[in-house]
C-alpha cells in the first residue's frame, strides 16, 4: 500500500529525505552527540523505513514511473544533482582565507598529498590481506575523495559505483564523528592542520565538521577536497596497475 502511495506521489523521495534530515539536525543540536551525525541518522532511518514499508528503492531515488516506463526524476536523486555545485561553492571560504595557502604552501600541499597516498595505500594493504578481487580493490580506492569525483573514477577504472558511493559516505561519516576526538588525542592545535586533516580524510562531510572548528579550518578543508581528488585521479593508474 505504501509503495503504491509513494509511486503516485511526486517528490516523495526528496520530501522524505529533507524531512528526516531536518529532524536529524535538530537531534544533533539538542543532544550534542557525535554519533548522532545527521547523515548517519538520516541514512539509517530511511533504509529501515523503506524496508519496513516495502517501498521500491528505485521509486524513492528516481521518482514516479511514467507511462513510457521511465522515472520522472522527482526522487531523492535530486539532491545528487546538487553535489557538484555544492562542492564548487567550497572555493568561497578558501578565497577568503587565501593568505594561509600562500603562507604555508608546502605544508598544506604536502599534508594533502601524504594523506591521499596513505588512504590509497591502506586500501591496497587491506585488499592484499583479505584477498579482494581487482574490482573490489578499485571500488574502494576512491574512498576518501568527494562523491562527485569518486563516482567517475570508480566507473572509469572498473569499480562498482554504488558500492564506491556507500564507502565514500561511510568514510566521511566516520571522519566527521571522530574528528574532534582525534584532534584532542593528538593535540592538533593549528587550524590549518585541522582543516587539511578533515578535508583529506573525510572530504565534504569532514568539511562540515571543520566548519564547526572555525573559518580557517573550513577553508583548508575545502581546498583539501579538490587537491586530494586531483591527486587520487593522478595516482589511480599507478595503484590499479599493481597486481592484487
Amino acid at each position: 500500500m505504501l509503495n503504491n502511495i509513494a509511486s503516485n506521489t511526486p517528490f516523495f523521495g526528496a520530501f522524505l529525505t529533507a524531512v528526516i534530515f531536518l529532524i536529524a539536525l535538530k537531534l544533533q543540536k539538542k543532544f550534542r552527540l557525535a554519533i548522532l551525525n545527521p547523515l548517519l541518522v538520516s541514512c539509517t532511518v530511511i533504509i529501515v523505513f523503506l524496508i519496513a514499508a516495502g517501498i521500491d528503492p528505485d521509486i524513492f531515488i528516481y521518482g514516479r514511473l511514467t507511462a513510457d516506463g521511465k522515472y520522472d526524476g522527482t526522487g531523492a536523486a535530486l539532491f545528487q544533482v546538487m553535489l557538484t555545485p555544492t562542492t564548487v561553492c567550497l572555493a568561497i571560504p578558501l578565497y577568503e582565507k587565501l593568505s594561509y595557502l600562500k603562507k604555508y604552501p608546502l605544508a598544506i600541499l604536502g599534508g594533502i598529498a601524504s594523506g591521499a597516498v596513505v588512504s590509497m595505500g591502506s586500501v591496497f594493504a587491506i585488499s592484499r590481506i583479505f584477498s579482494l578481487s581487482r574490482e573490489q580493490y578499485v571500488t574502494l580506492l576512491p574512498k576518501s575523495i568527494t562523491t562527485a569525483i569518486g563516482m567517475g573514477v570508480s566507473e572509469e577504472f572498473g569499480g562498482i559505483v554504488p558500492v564506491t558511493v556507500a564507502v565514500i559516505v561511510l568514510t566521511g561519516i566516520v571522519g566527521n564523528i571522530i574528528a574532534s576526538g582525534v584532534v584532542r588525542l593528538f593535540r592538533i592545535k593549528h587550524p590549518v592542520a585541522v582543516g587539511v586533516a578533515c578535508g583529506t580524510a573525510a572530504h565534504a562531510i569532514g568539511t562540515s565538521r571543520a566548519r564547526e572548528f572555525g573559518e580557517i579550518e573550513e577553508a583548508m578543508s575545502g581546498l583539501s577536497i579538490a587537491v586530494c581528488g586531483i591527486i587520487t585521479v593522478i595516482l589511480m593508474p599507478l595503484f590499479t596497475a599493481i597486481p592484487i
